[in-house]
């Protein structure tokens, strides 16, 4: 938009609160041509009619210290709406309208991920305090054709801050991509009892591996169980192999019981050497590992320089704790992950890290389903 038009808009916007009639009008007309505009687009319309009304109210009525006022002209406005409208512009549905305005401020943004949420997918991230939480779980669901239970699944279960925990781990010279793997992963859906084995924990994610993908992240797809590796007549069992079809790279996983230990780093990088001298194919990029166990010393996997090998360590849960409780753990083990980059900082030759900022409101419990 350019300067004249941007002078005139705002122009135009601040006479409406003074003129009921004109701001009922305006927007009505909102309405009208987003209505006229839906047929095919009709989500992504109803999204962008929202939006701008969320705009049009927040700017004009709740600017400029007129929050008290604006108010009360919003209560009228909502009336009126009603009656012609229905109930989508009762007064607590506009003022997430507004709210969502002004949490999602680029139109362009909301115009492109518009076109995979719906109206109620944008109503689960309001309460959600930090902007790039909200913008990893609208850009994870888009991608993924998530649903609203499964979104608010991805959300109650911490599924950034567990990212965030996850990359902590990783260096200036990792090998292993961020955003890639979180940690710990949440393994409660696969049904498994106390004492399992090894091979119960594979079968069951086998059996679940819908439930599992959706655990694991975008882009994962299953190649083989029990990768069969021969050298020098000697055979090599992978537990599990992936391939990461955005990172178009092989993901081999070593499921353990029990607390990691600094022997497993020397399996897991002869795995993935193997992997890339007989496995990898023209175009893709090198195999990367995951081990997961059921306790992971991090000072252990700082240490070592895991990611520097192209592998990352992560716990596992198959209980998954009540909810206050999951999110005292997360927070902990996140508090925990910010001091440790706090000290990599004070080390010379190290890069510097983002510090994590991952607090949030708990979701609209209330909010519309697809």
């Amino acid at each position: 938009m350019s300067k004249h038009n941007e002078k005139k808009e705002i122009s135009v916007q601040e006479n409406f609160y003074e003129n009921e009639g004109h701001l009922f009008e305006h927007v009505a007309k909102i309405i009208e041509v987003r209505k006229q505009r839906a047929g095919s687009f009709a989500n992504s319309e109803v999204t962008m009619m929202y939006w701008e009304i969320g705009r049009c109210l927040g700017s004009v009525l709740l600017g400029n210290g007129r929050a008290k006022y604006g108010e009360k002209i919003v209560a009228t406005l909502s009336q009126q709406l009603v009656e012609k409208y229905g109930n989508s512009f009762e007064r607590t549905k506009m003022a997430k309208m507004i709210k969502f305005a002004e949490l999602f401020p680029d139109p362009q943004i909301v115009a492109t991920l518009s076109r995979q949420l719906s109206w109620s997918h944008f109503i689960e991230m309001l309460p959600l305090k930090n902007e790039e939480a909200r913008m990893y779980y609208a850009r994870d669901a888009a991608e993924r054709n998530l649903g609203i239970r499964d979104l608010r699944k991805q959300i109650s279960r911490k599924a950034y801050e567990r990212r965030e925990i996850a990359n902590s781990q990783l260096t200036e010279g990792s090998v292993v991509p961020f955003n890639i793997f979180k940690d710990p992963y949440l393994l409660d859906t696969l049904g498994l009892k106390d004492n399992f084995l090894e091979a119960d924990l594979e079968k069951a994610i086998l059996s679940e591996l819908e439930a599992f993908i959706l655990e694991f992240g975008h882009g994962f797809t299953f190649v083989e169980r029990q990768k069969r590796m021969v050298l020098d007549d000697e055979d090599y069992t992978l537990d599990l192999l992936f391939y990461h079809r955005i990172l178009k790279r092989l993901v081999a996983v070593e499921l353990k019981m029990g607390k990691f230990i600094p022997q497993y780093k020397g399996q897991m990088e002869f795995y993935l050497k193997w992997l890339n001298k007989f496995e990898r194919h023209e175009g893709e990029n090198e195999p990367i590992g995951l081990i997961l166990c059921t306790k992971a010393s991090r000072s252990q996997v700082e240490l070592l320089e895991m990611d520097r090998s192209g592998i990352a360590v992560v716990e596992y849960w198959i209980e998954l704790p009540p909810k206050a409780l999951l999110e005292e753990k997360i927070k902990s083990i996140l508090s925990d992950a910010q001091e440790r980059l706090e000290r990599r900082k004070l080390l010379p030759n190290r890069g510097t890290e983002k510090l994590i900022d991952y607090f949030y409101e708990p979701e609209d419990e209330g909010a519309e389903e697809k």
